[in-house]
């Protein structure tokens, strides 16, 4: 199988379980946070809903620096209704698609470097970025956005199996 049939498999995976999740977070409580060292509920449902665009980085530019003026197109969505969770999602999903569908096996083997302020972070092929930047970190942010919805008394959907609310428990 090819890589990017592969990355475009997964990339369908994930937005779905995804869109899931999102469609489940409780609008007007974007700062609460479990904790005070935690993410707002807003920002962690942003991130979530704007990952998958993060593709298109590892597979158009070389290396991103956090402290470029490029870095400024990874701020947070700020949101008000689920709708543009959502929207957000799909755009996303539809860049990556895009970014993924117009490179080849051989470029993602290249050197993708994460940067800041000229020190390098992460650097690695950029098949590994995407499934530990993206795809591995995605789920990982998806599992806290689980968890913020539950805190909210919002149904957790079963995303890798039955949840308490929905499946065998249910």
């Amino acid at each position: 199988m090819k890589l990017t049939d592969f990355f475009l498999a997964q990339l369908d995976r994930e937005v779905s379980a995804s869109r899931l999740a999102l469609q489940r977070v409780p609008e007007g409580h974007n700062d609460w946070k479990p904790h005070p060292k935690s993410m707002p509920l807003g920002y962690l449902a942003s991130l979530v809903a704007t990952m998958p665009s993060w593709i298109v980085s590892m597979v158009k530019q070389d290396e991103l620096d956090l402290k470029s003026p490029a870095a400024a197109a990874f701020k947070p969505l700020e949101w008000k209704k689920r709708d543009e969770l959502l929207s957000a999602l799909d755009r996303a999903a539809s860049e990556a698609r895009e970014a993924l569908q117009n490179t080849t096996d051989e470029h993602l083997q290249t050197t993708w470097k994460l940067v800041v302020g000229g020190q390098v972070m992460s650097e690695g092929p950029r098949h590994v970025m995407i499934i530990d930047s993206v795809y591995s970190h995605l789920a990982h942010h998806r599992g806290q956005l689980t968890v913020y919805l539950r805190l909210n008394e919002a149904s957790v959907p079963a995303l890798y199996g039955p949840s308490a609310d929905e499946g065998w428990a249910a």
